[in-house]
């Protein structure tokens, strides 16, 4: 069974799922749009919008809140494991998120090793093998939130306290002296919504993590803008809206890592004076949607 057959035989009904039409930019405000794909990676009939204004690409429409709450408990994983032709559960994935785990824990060293910080959240944390490396290697007490229950579980089975759900909806009454959104950020439903939050859950002298899927590097390694697009990151974010989103809700970058994959992006920040009017450099924006019509055009 090819790739095409694998993802069919699932059954899943992408375009009669309940969507919500995506109103401004969830960066900047703006309500200039540029359809950009009509179909994603998967061959799901999914529309891809980037703002005229700042460049942020997002689904839209994109699906509801329950929607998603019912594709990544039903549907993520075996999506995934069909595209990728190989099991893909809350079970195989902890060898390759161990590796991760550990190459994370390398990169934050120089700043939370001999502090005093006492705890850490991980937002969309899965089965817990970040979190449980940052706890043992640190000696921070961890939880873990995730809107997948088996994966929770997992975590749950490491001593990790678990929280079932989306941060968005999510009212902790807590503060974070770490708080991580490791390989999670593309899959929000309130980029902006999310960030202010996190923000205000970071203790004044604490660190906040967080990797994004590299948009530009996605559809410059395909050589396809629908191979970088997909139903399971509402946004596809590059550096230069990943930036102007920390600069914007509080966060001041003190340093990036380009992960070996060549995809992901890295930053460590300090919370700072959110600066609410930064942008993307209009240049930076202009040559960004130039890049997309050539390679676009490369395939006609």
């Amino acid at each position: 069974m090819n790739r095409a057959e694998a993802i069919k035989a699932l059954g899943y009904d992408y375009a009669a799922t309940d969507k919500l039409e995506l109103k401004s930019c969830n960066l900047c405000g703006a309500d200039d749009w540029v359809f950009i794909v009509h179909e994603d990676r998967y061959g799901y009939p999914a529309t891809a919008t980037s703002c005229h204004q700042c460049g942020l690409t997002m689904l839209n429409p994109a699906m509801t809140p329950d929607s998603y709450t019912h594709f990544y408990q039903e549907i993520y994983r075996p999506l995934v494991s069909a595209y990728h032709g190989r099991l893909i559960d809350q079970s195989t994935i902890q060898g390759e998120q161990g590796e991760y785990a550990h190459r994370m824990a390398d990169f934050m060293a120089p700043y939370i090793a001999g502090s005093n910080f006492g705890n850490f959240l991980d937002v969309g944390g899965s089965t817990g093998v970040i979190a449980a490396e940052f706890a043992k290697r640190f000696n921070l007490k961890a939880t873990v939130i995730d809107p997948a229950p088996a994966e929770a579980a997992v975590a749950e089975e490491l001593g990790i306290e678990t929280v079932v759900g989306f941060v968005e909806d999510w009212d902790p009454t807590d503060k974070y002296d770490v708080v991580g959104l490791f390989q999670t950020i593309d899959h929000l439903l309130d980029v902006s919504g999310t960030l202010t939050k996190l923000r205000s859950l970071i203790n004044e002298d604490g660190l906040f993590i967080v990797d994004i899927v590299d948009f530009r590097a996605a559809y410059l390694r395909n050589a396809s803008v629908e191979a970088a697009v997909k139903i399971d990151h509402v946004y596809s974010i590059t550096e230069s809206t990943m930036e102007a989103y920390l600069a914007r809700h509080g966060f001041r970058i003190l340093r990036r890592d380009f992960h070996a994959d060549h995809l992901h992006v890295a930053y460590v920040c300090k919370p700072c004076k959110p600066q609410p009017e930064v942008m993307p450099d209009p240049s930076e924006v202009k040559a960004y949607f130039n890049e997309i019509r050539r390679i676009q055009n490369a395939k006609v």
